[in-house]
């Protein structure tokens, strides 16, 4: 029914179906769509280097052979989980010996360190070889400036779902490379849930296929997919998830501008998707706890104690029963009223104090422990507000010298910092203090 894998010439559903033409490529309608800009490079064959950027199953690898295919140049395939400096001079030097160009793809780029990615670029720049680079990591970070002034970034975004249909009814109708001559039937319900468990990757679709044509069961006319044994065939679908990656950043950023928009449905969202992915819920409770402070502040001083508390309560109970509690803080957090009052005061307050140098406590300001502090001023005219009226020292000054008058932390008119801004206004008209303005 299908080419036997225990065979020389067995080659898995996602490598006999992998495209030989533009126009049998899936996807990436952005980078060899009609019109694109690196379509007509292959089709005109003015190559040049590049990197790959993606996710897994995205086309890199198919992509670079056409660059070798469509300019009729010699291909090799170095990967950087295995090879090294001198495996990168033996393929140079093949290079140099060649009649035509040489493509060099080199998967997970990334992975070369600072000296490997180094020693690639008198080759590059002299044209010795065309360098493809694949990544799933932003090369921005990962690649050195020196390297990444020479490439090209193309990005490769995941398969749309109208992209994976395709495929998919490309591996049911090749007869010639496709399923090995089985004529499988599979429900639409099938065919969605397929699709689904893909999660935009072509090559994890294939891999699925491929395990789908060994549970059909045979009929006269070719085989047919029971509905039933989808949850075999997928198993536990996962997620594009990276920890530590792009994607981690990507999507606690989303979540952490979800809330800062209020929006809770998209905080939900953006929660569910970490934890989907694996992500440690610790981490989540964290960035609440800052959120808490930079976000929300003392418009809603009861945000932080929230956020501890739910972190708190995961600590207690763990998965999956302390997850909520981190949902119902996060919640909190997002319909909360905003204030980056303090958070701007502080940085700005941090600012003063590394660029205005050792500024002196002023004398009325200083400790006075001993008779020797006294007699040299320390504490002498400091009043004590609570002998004051109202609690309120009017007209006296806290800051240096030279900082008097400046004002960093400035409340917003949101929740409770609304009332703070009142005070703060009401008691600076009743004379203020020598630090106002």
């Amino acid at each position: 029914m299908k080419p036997d894998e225990t065979s020389g010439d067995y080659q898995p559903l996602a490598e006999r179906l992998r495209p030989q033409t533009l126009d049998e490529f899936v996807g990436q309608s952005q980078l060899v769509g009609e019109g694109a800009a690196l379509r007509q490079a292959l089709l005109t064959g003015q190559i040049h280097s590049m990197v790959l950027w993606g996710p897994p199953g995205t086309g890199k690898t198919t992509l670079a052979k056409m660059v070798a295919q469509y300019c009729d140049a010699h291909f090799e395939v170095l990967s950087a989980v295995t090879a090294g400096i001198k495996d990168v001079r033996e393929v140079v030097a093949r290079a140099k010996t060649l009649p035509g160009r040489l493509v060099l793809f080199v998967d997970e780029v990334h992975r070369f360190n600072k000296a490997q990615q180094d020693g690639f670029l008198p080759h590059v720049e002299d044209g010795t070889l065309v360098l493809i680079g694949a990544t799933t990591e932003n090369p921005s970070f990962e690649l050195n400036n020196a390297l990444l002034s020479r490439l090209r970034v193309h990005v490769l975004k995941p398969l749309e779902r109208a992209d994976l249909t395709h495929l998919l009814e490309r591996a049911l109708g090749d007869t010639e490379r496709g399923l090995g001559g089985i004529r499988l039937s599979v429900s639409e319900s099938a065919r969605s849930q397929l699709i689904d468990a893909a999660d935009g990757d072509a090559r994890r679709l294939l891999n699925l296929m491929e395990i789908a044509a060994q549970f059909a069961a045979a009929t006269d006319e070719g085989a047919i997919l029971p509905d039933n044994m989808l949850p075999e065939i997928i198993g536990t679908p996962l997620r594009r998830f990276d920890k530590g990656g792009d994607l981690f950043y990507d999507q606690i950023s989303a979540l952490h501008k979800s809330m800062r928009g209020t929006d809770p449905d998209a905080v939900l969202y953006w929660f569910c998707r970490m934890i989907d992915g694996g992500c440690d819920p610790r981490y989540i409770a964290r960035r609440a706890i800052r959120m808490a402070s930079e976000d929300v502040g003392n418009a809603d001083p009861r945000a932080l104690t929230l956020a501890l508390d739910a972190a708190d309560s995961y600590e207690r109970l763990g998965s999956p029963e302390g997850e909520l509690a981190l949902a119902q803080a996060l919640v909190y957090l997002a319909c909360a009223p905003k204030s980056n009052a303090v958070y701007k005061g502080f940085n700005e307050a941090m600012a003063a104090a590394k660029q205005t140098g050792t500024q002196e406590v002023p004398l009325h300001l200083r400790n006075a422990p001993t008779r020797l502090a006294k007699e040299l001023g320390h504490g002498k005219g400091y009043r004590y507000a609570h002998n004051e009226p109202g609690a309120y020292a009017q007209g006296e000054t806290y800051l240096p010298d030279g900082l008097i008058g400046q004002r960093y932390y400035e409340p917003v008119n949101q929740g409770l910092e609304i009332k703070i801004r009142e005070k703060l206004e009401r008691l600076r008209k009743r004379g203020g203090s020598s630090n106002d303005n």
